[in-house]
């Protein structure tokens, strides 16, 4: 899976010394990893009803992956550009 920052997710949180700092939905110990592992091979009714998530949580996290992997949004990138002093249009 890409590198994605998970901070950036309001779904999950990463505590020091709570599952050894590993990124877990918010307010328990279940890793987001654990989740997504097992909806390979799982439907989400499943995984809700073995990990206790709700279908919210599950829903959340998947469209955030959804939407960091799509990359930046186009004003995003446009902005950023413009602080590199290049055009919104130039390539780089």
């Amino acid at each position: 899976m890409a590198n994605l920052d998970w901070s950036q997710c309001p779904a999950v949180e990463s505590v020091p010394g709570k599952v050894s700092g590993a990124w877990v939905f918010r307010g328990t110990r279940l890793p987001v990893a654990t989740v997504i592992e097992n909806l390979e091979d799982l439907s989400v009714e499943e995984v809700m009803e073995q990990f206790d998530v709700t279908r919210e949580q599950i829903s959340a996290v998947l469209e955030f992956v959804a939407q960091s992997l799509k990359g930046p949004a186009p004003e995003q990138t446009a902005n950023a550009k413009r602080k590199r002093g290049l055009s919104p249009g130039a390539t780089a």
